[in-house]
């Protein structure tokens, strides 16, 4: 028995092939479509006007229920090297509020951009506490513009998408 395969029998163009990729495809895309907003999520994730970023990770606490979305309200830590931030959000009907935390704390500029809708920005307090109210559903991302002690400004961390 021969398993040897030969380059000459090369099928790409056997209609009976084709006709099996189609149909595969199209289940694909019945039974576990991309998400409709793929495409702008992707867009917003990397349209930061300063590529010298460096991107959080998220870290998940407990086990993910399936949802894209962070859903009514819900605690989220994210990490780098040296900076944990944890968020907390909290819907209030169709806009919601998040409330942070930076550790080490510092007065960092915190922004939060928000798909189709621009971006909001504040101050963290002296222990690293922020609040940003009234942040509209959709594609968000925060920004953690860090700061040194004497005021220098330092690297740009920024959080994976969620969406609200």
């Amino acid at each position: 028995m021969n398993n040897d395969i030969d380059p000459r029998d090369d099928h790409r163009g056997n209609n009976e092939d084709t006709a099996v990729l189609a149909e595969l495809r199209r289940l694909v895309y019945e039974l576990d479509p991309p998400p409709a907003s793929l495409v702008e999520r992707v867009q917003f994730a990397v349209a930061l006007e300063d590529l010298d970023v460096e991107v959080a990770r998220w870290e998940r606490s407990a086990p993910l229920s399936g949802v894209r979305g962070v859903g009514q309200q819900g605690t989220i830590t994210f990490t780098v090297d040296d900076l944990t931030l944890m968020v907390n959000f909290t819907s209030m009907g169709a806009r919601h509020r998040i409330d942070g935390w930076l550790v080490p704390a510092g007065e960092h500029t915190v922004e939060v951009r928000v798909a189709d809708h621009g971006s909001t920005t504040t101050k963290a307090d002296d222990v690293g506490r922020f609040v940003v109210s009234d942040v509209p559903a959709g594609t968000t991302q925060i920004v953690v513009h860090l700061v040194d002690r004497s005021g220098v400004a330092g690297k740009t961390v920024v959080t994976p998408t969620i969406v609200l």
